[in-house]
């Protein structure tokens, strides 16, 4: 997870840029809101709460990675245009994070990722002061996160607060439904087969909450590089522990999880690959893998079903795409 020391004057620039686009533009603040997020996940919060008090747009799109994701002049005219922006925080948008806490200055920028109690954040040993941001891989968490949105929203527009309080009570009732759901089907996968093998560790969390065994080829920041010892690592731990199943994720390539797979038949242990899962974006936009709700539930069904436990090929809500 690099740092650049250069980014700084780099954000006051973009910051100072954004700030006169805005001032410029003369916007007038009027029902809906303009609400802006960085990721898929927490625009699709937004929605969820604000309904139709709310136009929400997301910078990042289906398979784009956020820990390398740079804005984009049309990002900056966004960001310039919004009532409310929303970033995850965490150091999950590590080229961003200068320019949002300089934007936050002079906007109203809020970080719902930080709302999540420290003493729930997973650390990592590789990254001295920083945590895990993947905390949408487990739904409870999540929830955290539905909630500082909602804040956020009311805070931006106080007239809206009953219709917030009550959508994110709604989406809340509706994730708790889901992690009953997967709290069922992930139980019946067997004990030795209890392990997650992925492109970088972003399931961290789903395996806290889950009773898995995380492994990630790269760290936590896809800016991590695999090196030939961590894919050797691996390959021992395949074909020690037998595992028959790993798999790759929408917004990171798959070369490495490839490497993975052609080390450990050189040593005898057949290895296929299990299927995609949603890592650090959602689906396409208009799908139900394009919802929080249908990521979390094509992820835990395909992971239960490829590491030999059952649950129905429809998923939660019998909504997910067939072969997905």
């Amino acid at each position: 997870m690099p740092f650049f020391p250069t980014a700084r004057p780099i954000a006051r620039y973009l910051v100072a840029l954004a700030f006169a686009l805005f001032v410029g533009a003369g916007v007038a603040h009027a029902k809906p809101l303009n609400v802006v997020a960085t990721t898929s996940m927490i625009a699709d919060a937004a929605r969820q709460v604000a309904g139709d008090r709310a136009e929400v747009t997301a910078l990042m799109g289906p398979g784009v990675d956020p820990h390398s994701y740079r804005q984009t002049r049309s990002d900056i005219a966004a960001l310039a245009r919004a009532d409310l922006v929303l970033w995850h925080g965490l150091y999950l948008e590590a080229q961003l994070e200068e320019f949002f806490l300089d934007l936050g200055k002079r906007r109203n920028v809020v970080a719902v990722g930080e709302a999540v109690a420290r003493e729930k954040l997973l650390s990592h040993a590789d990254y001295e002061g920083r945590f895990d941001p993947h905390v949408w891989m487990d739904p409870k968490l999540w929830e955290t996160v539905v909630y500082a949105v909602r804040d956020a929203l009311i805070k931006t527009d106080p007239d809206g607060e009953a219709t917030y309080n009550a959508n994110a009570d709604a989406h809340v009732a509706e994730i708790e439904k889901l992690v009953d759901y997967m709290t069922s089907v992930t139980a019946t996968v067997p004990k030795q087969s209890r392990v997650l093998l992925t492109a970088h560790d972003a399931f961290s969390y789903f395996g806290r909450g889950y009773d898995f065994d995380v492994l990630g080829i790269q760290g936590i920041s896809t800016e991590s590089e695999a090196g030939l010892r961590r894919v050797e690592e691996l390959v021992d731990t395949i074909v020690e522990r037998k595992i028959s199943a790993v798999f790759v994720e929408s917004s990171v390539p798959e070369r490495n999880v490839r490497a993975l797979i052609e080390g450990a038949s050189a040593r005898g242990q057949d290895v296929t690959i299990g299927g995609t899962l949603y890592s650090d974006a959602m689906g396409e936009p208009g799908t139900y893998e394009g919802t929080y709700i249908g990521m979390i539930d094509h992820n835990a069904t395909l992971i239960t079903r490829a590491l030999g436990g059952d649950a129905p090929e429809g998923g939660f809500q019998g909504k997910l795409a067939a072969g997905s």
